[in-house]
């Protein structure tokens, strides 16, 4: 009888895994790329992980990407603000959005959510013909094999699964809080002090 899995491959337990999970930063985490930041892991494995930052908004909306990829556009989305999604390639344009859809470069997250890359869903959203969700974000958060893991066990982090809701619908000041009260957690009451036994 095969089976798909080799008894002595190297896996990845659900436990583990933390794509289409929140990283929550703790207070104590100062790093002005992740201060007070939310981010959605978009892909984890093996070699790593990837996230985008969904709340940090820059100062430009995607008219100055349309402006900039030279898409015409006359819809309300334009004025959509554009966030700082991490500080790797900050020059790369990230979308996310929801439903999935069928667009050419596109990385599903779970059953709801992708992130495209590709220059069609923009061309897309400024004909106002786009996914009906969706955040636009500039550069990504990544780290090599094992640091996230490594980062979640120095308390760096809390996590918690994705929820939609807080992603597109709530104002983005409001989604670190609201994010780690999906854990129960009140942010305003753990210390900005990390402790050690």
């Amino acid at each position: 009888m095969h089976t798909a899995f080799a008894p002595d491959a190297p896996s990845m337990t659900k436990a583990t895994n933390f794509t289409n999970q929140f990283l929550i930063a703790m207070p104590a985490l100062s790093d002005p790329n992740f201060f007070h930041s939310v981010t959605l892991i978009c892909e984890h494995n093996a070699d790593g992980a990837m996230g985008i930052v969904v709340n940090h908004p820059m100062d430009i909306t995607l008219n100055a990407v349309f402006e900039h990829m030279q898409i015409a556009s006359h819809e309300p989305v334009g004025d959509a603000p554009v966030y700082s999604g991490g500080p790797v390639q900050p020059d790369r344009g990230f979308i996310l959005h929801q439903p999935v859809g069928d667009w050419s470069s596109t990385l599903r997250i779970g059953d709801e959510v992708a992130v495209t890359t590709s220059r069609d869903i923009l061309e897309a959203l400024a004909e106002g013909q786009g996914p009906e969700r969706f955040l636009a974000a500039l550069g990504y958060a990544g780290w090599g094999p094992g640091q996230l893991e490594q980062e979640i066990a120095d308390n760096t982090w809390l996590t918690t699964p994705a929820d939609s809701d807080i992603l597109f619908a709530l104002p983005a000041a409001q989604r670190w809080q609201a994010a780690a009260r999906r854990l129960g957690v009140d942010l305003n009451l753990l210390s900005g002090e990390a402790g050690h036994a």
